[in-house]
């Protein structure tokens, strides 16, 4: 049973009071995902240490092509910003289909990614744009790869007090483009069956790839990279018949599992047709 919710001003302070409650203690953001567990009963705090309250964490900043988000930019206004629409489109595909308006108007990026669950629409463009997250706690601070950030579904190398305080996206290459697809059984408030994601770099002739970089969400326990589809790519021109192949290697290497909203012959098969589609309006984004 909750007993209080506690509003601390700065990251030392909440830090603090986690520590002084330790395995009683709960942070929280826009809260979409905690209530919801306390409600169902998975997770039983004494306190709620809010993280509302602390001043920058809800910046989104992009400088000499370096995108910062901080964990507490909500999905809406990820959603409305210029900076993502034009530079980094692949993202505004993602957050627009989180949940409805209101919920992406308190919902923010660093607890979809913090929840970890496989189908969090966050991860996969993230980890295509090789963003890289920025972890506060009792022993200071340290920055890593998102893709290493995940351990199995709804675990991470969180340690006890550590904070998620951004997200760091680095400059691009030169005419990139990327694409995110949120297939689901109907246009709906759901998770989604799979998300995927292609960010491609090209060379001059506006053809061949010099790099690229998939994600795939819902068809292993926690988001990944299809490598071996990046590689089939890579110094290749991009002709249909090599699309196809990287979509019919990406969906091998993958390790999807049956569930309820689909199953995991389904999304093989629709990782190998999203694919080719998304690589097509990636190209076209290319800038």
């Amino acid at each position: 049973m909750i007993q209080e919710y506690l509003r601390p001003k700065s990251m030392d302070e909440a830090i603090s009071l986690s520590q002084r409650y330790r395995e009683k203690a709960r942070y929280i953001a826009g809260g979409t995902d905690v209530i919801v567990k306390i409600k169902d009963r998975q997770i039983r705090p004494e306190y709620l240490i809010s993280l509302r309250g602390i001043p920058g964490l809800d910046q989104i900043t992009y400088q000499e092509g370096e995108l910062r988000i901080g964990a507490l930019a909500t999905h809406r206004a990820l959603e409305l910003s210029a900076v993502l629409r034009k530079h980094f489109p692949i993202l505004t595909d993602a957050v627009g289909n989180i949940g409805s308006v209101q919920i992406r108007n308190v919902a923010t990026l660093g607890g979809n990614i913090v929840n970890a669950v496989p189908s969090a629409d966050g991860g996969t463009p993230l980890i295509a744009l090789g963003a890289k997250i920025r972890l506060v706690g009792p022993k200071g601070e340290r920055t890593m790869a998102l893709e290493d950030f995940f351990t199995g579904p709804g675990q991470t190398v969180l340690q006890q007090g550590e904070i998620l305080r951004e997200f760091i996206v680095p400059r691009l290459p030169p005419r990139t483009g990327g694409a995110y697809c949120k297939h689901m059984r109907r246009a709906a408030m759901e998770l989604p069956i799979l998300g995927v994601s292609v960010l491609l770099s090209l060379a001059e002739d506006m053809q061949t790839c010099v790099e690229a970089r998939i994600g795939l969400g819902v068809m292993a326990p926690t988001p990944m990279r299809a490598k071996n589809a990046e590689t089939v790519l890579k110094g290749k021109k991009l002709s249909a018949d090599i699309l196809e192949k990287a979509g019919k290697v990406a969906a091998s290497e993958s390790k999807p599992r049956d569930t309820a909203r689909g199953e995991a012959w389904y999304r093989r098969e629709m990782v190998e047709v999203l694919i080719p589609r998304l690589a097509k309006i990636a190209i076209d984004r290319v800038s």
